[in-house]
């Protein structure tokens, strides 16, 4: 599970920091968090596929996220795209892209359109598992876990015991069930896999912190550097980079990538500081910012 930022700004772009935008890609399958303004340069500078992307998902409908959309749209439509895409966002999204879908143009794909009602709903796509949560914004505004299983280690014993042909063997341990038989007959309880939480705008609150829990990357807001600005991010409904921190030691995450700052965040030095008093192993989010996930050892 490799992921990516690709924008770390949020409300203006400026030179070196494109707008709120990640990805996650698996095996080959791409999806795109938030898709604000200069997401397709910085996928091409990056090395991220538009067209493998199977999905985008939308964390709220102001324009620093969703910006970018109608032009990675008819992109995906220039390079000859028709496989379906799923696009997910909280309630008001069939209006929102009926919206976008005028700016775009008529599109050779179908857009497969998941509302979330009061921003929860968990569906599957190739990348994973998703699961959204409501966060505390100035508007509707959902998170998102992304999380890839990994199934109970493969028992050739059990197997044999109960005369499982060889040919079923590998199909089992992909956890599918064949000729009859099934996974749980060999395969021992699931495994911890991979999972990956991508949160802004949003102030610190439970469900992002429930959510995030035991998380592999916590992508999360850290607008404002300084608690100077604690009155502004409570308004405008924002985190400080402290407040990232002590979350990511609360929810128990392995990594938190610091993310979406504010334009007069030039640098994010300060803000990391603060944050690692309460979280350690805080990182400041760049444009471009990308790590592989593996699986825990055996």
């Amino acid at each position: 599970m490799t992921v990516t930022l690709l924008g770390t700004g949020g409300t203006q772009p400026l030179p070196d920091r494109a707008l709120a935008s990640a990805c996650i890609t698996v095996g080959g399958s791409t999806v795109l968090l938030d898709c604000g303004e200069g997401t397709q340069t910085a996928a091409r500078r990056w090395g991220v596929s538009i067209f493998k992307m199977d999905a985008v998902l939308l964390t709220h409908y102001h324009g620093d996220h969703l910006f970018g959309l109608p032009g990675l749209w008819q992109t995906m439509a220039a390079l000859g795209r028709t496989a379906p895409l799923v696009v997910a966002g909280p309630e008001g999204l069939s209006q929102v892209v009926r919206v976008l879908y005028a700016l775009a143009g008529p599109l050779p794909f179908p857009l497969r359109l998941q509302e979330l009602t009061d921003g929860r709903g968990s569906f599957e796509i190739p990348c994973g598992q998703v699961e959204a949560f409501p966060l505390r914004h100035r508007v509707d505004c959902c998170g998102y876990a992304l999380t890839l299983p990994r199934a109970g280690r493969f028992d050739p014993e059990r197997a044999r015991a109960a005369h499982i042909p060889l040919r079923c063997w590998s199909v089992l341990q992909s956890g599918r069930p064949t000729e009859g038989f099934l996974p749980s007959q060999v395969l021992g309880p699931p495994r911890r896999g991979l999972k990956v939480v991508y949160a802004t705008d949003t102030r610190p609150c439970p469900a992002l912190r429930k959510a995030a829990r035991d998380a592999d990357l916590l992508m999360m807001d850290a607008t404002y550097a300084d608690d100077a600005d604690l009155p502004k991010a409570r308004l405008y409904g924002h985190a400080t980079c402290r407040e990232a921190g002590e979350l990511a030691a609360r929810a128990g995450v392995r990594r938190l990538w610091l993310t979406h700052y504010s334009a007069a965040v030039t640098d994010p030095g300060p803000g990391l500081a603060a944050a690692r008093q309460a979280f350690a192993p805080a990182e400041a989010g760049r444009d471009g910012m990308s790590l592989t996930l593996k699986f825990d050892p055996d």
